[in-house]
Formats: structure tokens, sequence, C-alpha cells
């Protein structure tokens, strides 16, 4: 859709088309809707003023970019969104040339931005070409935005960051004024008058530029950009991010500058939609909903295995005052909400922050708490040399709850839970385990409670595979439980969910097979595989987790060292590719994890 000769009307009209598009398929879909609706003039503006061609337009996490997608040839795809084979709901270079780069992580916008500063530079496109960045304020909570910002205020490529503040947490009693002092700050006469100020007053001596100094502090002090301004990047703002004629100006001017420019829009949390607008987080992220009430779709009677970990934390905690936790800008998805209204000493939200979440947790081991540090499994990738660092080099007690573990759905590639195995087996000091249903759970929390080594379980998305298996045992250091013994050479060894879908599988097939329940990856269980070894020759391995370095590999090396030489190991782990977005089910039949396909591997 090219809007460039558009006028004000035109362009009014185009954003709420938009976001009724946006409402109408979100609704059907489920999807990001709060702060994609809240960005509709924001990046309506973005489109009159740069040009996505050839402009770098970097969205910070991506999930406001939903009118991006309906300016740039989407519209009539875009009933697809979040669908199996359909629109992603981030950008995704391989979807369309308008989007520059995939994003799904937060605090990543800025540096992108300069280092595509630096390539447009290496090519003498400066004249031609300028980054645009839009990132929101909660973002700004996390430590890459200031490396980038410092580095930018130093090298002064030309950029111009747009800040989504949508909480108004930022300056809110500023009004007009503030909008009078952007547009003067951001006009050529202003920037002119500075220049030609500075040059003056470097002839009168160290005196003249003090005061000089003194008075643009004075003026910067009524906005709340001193803290930019200080790290060599001007400020503008705050405005209106719903006033479209003032945004298109504001930005033209910010692009003229040829510098970096953050510009501070305050925007409002599902505009246009009176039942999300506002600040409530349960508007972010939506499942399916009605759009005449609000009222969700979908009805779930399973319980979440979110709702099973924050049960039992909140019984531990109770009857333990040395445990206390710790999650990264995720309170109600982790579970934690309910544990830092009772317990607000103990429980903390430490912003889009995860290296600072595993190293605080690690100093308040290191003082004899219990930290129950608790991401999701994507998320927590970013603390990574934490977790090496400042807890398994101490063999600090630190429990990491790693939620969404497994494929997680409609977010995809940039959110699938699937590393954790792999890049946490490999750190010295660290045990894996992981429940299979909700008592298991239980057990398992009960016993990282007691553990005092640093150790990590993991449980899926929305409820584990719901199958009659036997009652789960309390659970033991580094021991299995075999919950179903046969004549079969066929042993089937699932870990955490995966030990659901191993169930599923066993009753598809006529013939019967032994299952184990796995539960610890780091360290296996031995004794119980050596002494599986001599009655299964075939053994299958089902968990919700990569490959290579996951569970099949772990207890391949258990083999390969103990020269077990007759077993034969396939895993029906996931491949080494990164997991497309859509309906779970729909995901596991794409790659042959349902478990009419697995028997019929199995039989094979």
């Amino acid at each position: 859709m090219n809007i460039k000769q558009k006028n004000i009307e035109e362009l009014e009209n185009i954003c709420k088309d938009i976001r009724e598009e946006i409402l109408r398929v979100v609704s059907k879909n489920g999807g990001h809707l709060s702060s994609t609706l809240g960005a509709t003039e924001l990046i309506v503006a973005m489109h009159k003023v740069f040009d996505s061609k050839k402009d770098p337009f970097i969205f910070d996490v991506s999930h406001q970019s939903y009118a991006h997608k309906l300016l740039t040839d989407r519209w009539e795809e875009f009933d697809t969104l979040r669908q199996f084979n359909g629109l992603c709901g981030y950008t995704k270079p391989s979807e369309s040339e308008d989007d520059y780069f995939v994003a799904g992580h937060s605090s990543t916008s800025i540096s992108l931005g300069v280092g595509a500063a630096k390539a447009i530079s290496l090519k003498g496109e400066q004249d031609s070409r300028v980054p645009v960045i839009m990132i929101g304020d909660g973002s700004m909570t996390a430590g890459m935005v200031y490396e980038a910002l410092n580095e930018l205020g130093d090298r002064k490529y030309p950029m111009v960051i747009i800040l989504n503040d949508n909480e108004m947490s930022i300056a809110k009693p500023i009004g007009a004024l503030s909008r009078i002092l952007s547009s003067a700050m951001a006009s050529p006469f202003y920037q002119s008058f500075r220049k030609q100020t500075e040059s003056f007053v470097e002839n009168f001596g160290e005196g003249a530029k003090y005061i000089a100094k003194r008075m643009e502090e004075s003026l910067k002090l009524i906005t709340p950009g001193i803290m930019f301004e200080e790290m060599g990047i001007d400020y503008i703002g705050p405005i209106d991010g719903h006033n479209l004629e003032s945004l298109i100006d504001i930005l033209q001017k910010a692009k003229d500058l040829k510098k970096p420019v953050i510009v501070h829009c305050q925007t409002l949390k599902g505009k246009g939609y009176d039942i999300a607008e506002g600040k409530e987080e349960k508007w972010h992220g939506v499942g399916p909903f009605d759009l005449s009430n609000g009222h969700s779709s979908k009805k779930s009677s399973a319980k979440s295995a979110t709702q099973i970990y924050a049960e039992a934390l909140c019984h531990l905690a109770k009857n333990n005052e040395k445990i206390v936790g710790a999650t990264a800008a995720m309170p109600s998805g982790t579970g934690l909400s309910e544990l830092m209204e009772s317990y607000p000493d103990r429980f903390w939200d430490v912003a889009i922050a995860e290296q600072h979440a595993v190293t605080s947790m690690s100093a308040l081991a290191k003082e004899g708490f219990k930290p129950f540090c608790t991401i999701y499994s994507t998320f927590l990738q970013r603390g990574y040399d934490q977790i090496i660092h400042d807890t398994c080099l101490m063999d600090l007690p630190v429990v990491f709850a790693l939620d969404r573990a497994g494929i997680v759905g409609e977010d995809g590639e940039t959110h699938q839970g699937v590393f954790d195995i792999s890049f946490l087996r490999a750190i010295p000091n660290m045990t894996l385990f992981a429940p299979r249903d909700e008592k298991s759970f239980h057990q398992a929390m009960a016993f990282a409670a007691e553990y005092q080594h640093p150790c990590s379980l993991r449980y899926p998305r929305g409820s584990f595979t719901q199958t009659d298996l036997p009652e789960s045992l309390p659970f033991e250091f580094a021991k299995s439980q075999l919950l179903r013994s046969s004549d079969s050479d066929i042993l089937f060894i699932g870990y955490g969910n995966g030990v659901g879908r191993a169930y599923e599988t066993a009753q598809v097939m006529e013939k019967k097979v032994s299952i184990l329940d796995l539960r610890f990856v780091k360290p296996l269980d031995e004794d119980m595989l050596r002494d599986l070894s001599t009655k299964h020759k075939k053994w299958f391995v089902f968990s919700d987790s990569s490959k290579m370095g996951g569970v099949g590999s772990a207890i391949l090396e258990f083999l390969a060292m103990e020269k077990i030489l007759h077993v034969e190991l396939e895993s029906f782990e996931y491949e080494d590719s990164f997991i497309t977005h859509g309906n779970t089910k729909l995901v596991e039949e794409s790659l042959g994890l349902l478990p009419q396909q697995l028997a019929k591997r199995v039989e094979a």
C-alpha cells in the first residue's frame, strides 16, 4: 500500500481500517493486541516519512508490527496470521523484503540499527538510507540497549529511534509545553542556532562555556531526555503518538538532522478498542476472543503446567521463608504474580533483564536463600554466561524453572523452547530433571527446594499430555521410574512431557512395550539403564527438545562409555532446524511426532 501521496485525513482513515483488521484477525486467531493497536499511527507515520524498501525498518521484539505487515502488501494474507504455513506474528525477512530482520526477543533493535548504520556508512549511502527503529519502553529495561546507545552516542551515525512509551511512565505531566519544545528542538533553526552558539561561545573561554552549558541543562531539565542527551544522542519529545500530523512533521525533521535522534512518543495500549485500552497485561498477548465483550473463546479444563508450578511454589514459600524468586518481565506468564503479591519482599520482577535475574539470584543463594529463577526456556538463552560464571562455577543452589519448554505453537521460531537441555547439559555442577504430570511436578519441586546445587526443571506450555500414567513416586537424585515392564525388545524412554507422548504412542500400538520415565537427564540413572540394556535392544527416546545434545545424545554417550553396543537407539526429538509457527498439533504433525505417526515409525 503506497501512502506517500495520501493526505492526513486519508491516513487517519487508513489507521482506522488497520485497527479494524487487526481486531478482526486477532480476535479469531489470537496474537499480540494492545501494543500493536497502540502503535498504529507511529507505523503509518514511519511509512509516510521513510521507505521500508531501502531504509532498514527495525522493530524491537516486533510483536507490535502488524500495521507494518498490512502496509506492506500482506493485507490479503493477514487472515493467516500466526497460523501454520501463514504469516508470522513477528517480522521475518523470508516473508517480505520490507522486514529487515528476524525479531522475537527484546532489546536487540538499537544494536541492529548501529550495525546497519555502519554498513550504510561503509557503502557511502548515508544520503539515501537511514535506519529507523521502533522500541517499546519495556525493552529499555535491558542492558543491551544501553551498550548500543553508548556506541551510537560516540560515533554519531544517523538514525531515528522511535521510543514507544505506552505506559505513560515518562514525563506524564509535561503536556503542551513539551509539545512546543519538541517541535522547536527538532527544527532546523534550533539546530543551526545551537551550532552557531557553540562556535561563538568557544571564543570566550571556559567561563562563557560553563554558563552556556548550565543554561542548556536548565532547558533540558523540563524534558525527560537529559539521559539521552548526555549520551550524545538528540532527544525530541514526549509527543502524542496518536497525532498523525504532528508525528509526520517530527519524524521528517528528525530524519533531516542526519544524526542519532530519539523521538519519544506516548501511546495508549489497546487504542481503538475500549475493552483493551490501558495497561492491563492480559491484553498484551491473547488467544481468540469475542470482539463484542472481550471474553476468551477457548475454555480449557486441564490445569496448565504454569498453574501447577505456581501452586507448588506458593506451598513451598509458605513453609520456608528462605525461598525467594525472580522472573524477567513475565510475572503472569510464569505464574509468579500471586507470589509477588503475597511475598513482595521475596519475589521480584526484574524487568527484561535475564542476565541480571540469574546473577542476582546467585548472590541470594550465596547468602543462604533458595532462589527459583523462573524464565521461559527461550529467554534463558539470554543469561547463558551468567549461568556458567555466576551460578555453576560457584556451585550455588539456584533452581532454574523453565516454562514453555518444547513447542510453543503460534509464537514460532524465536520462542520454541527446544535448546535448554542441550546448552545446560554441558555445564559442570548443573543437574537436569523434569516432571511428567501434576503429582510428579509437586514432587520435583520438593526435591528442587532441598537440593543444594544448581539445577533446572522444564515443563510445557499449556497442560501436560493427559494420559492414565501410573502413580508418580517421590523424586530421588539421579533415579528414574519404570512405569511398565514387558517381554518386548522395545523400550520407550520418556523425559518430562515426553513421557505422556511415549505412553500415547504405546497405546496406539498392538504390541506391549516397556516404558521408562527417565526423570533425570543429568545425571542419568546408569544402574537402571544397564539393567534395561540386558532386556531390551531397541530404545526409543521421547522428549520435547533438540536432538543435538539432547536426551538421546546423553543416553548414547552413556552406551558408548559402557561399551553397550547391541542397543539400537532412535530419538524422536527435534531435528537440527528451527521449528515454524502454528497450531502445536499441526506443527507436530509436520514433524512426524503425533502418536499415530510415531507408532508407525516404531513398528517399521
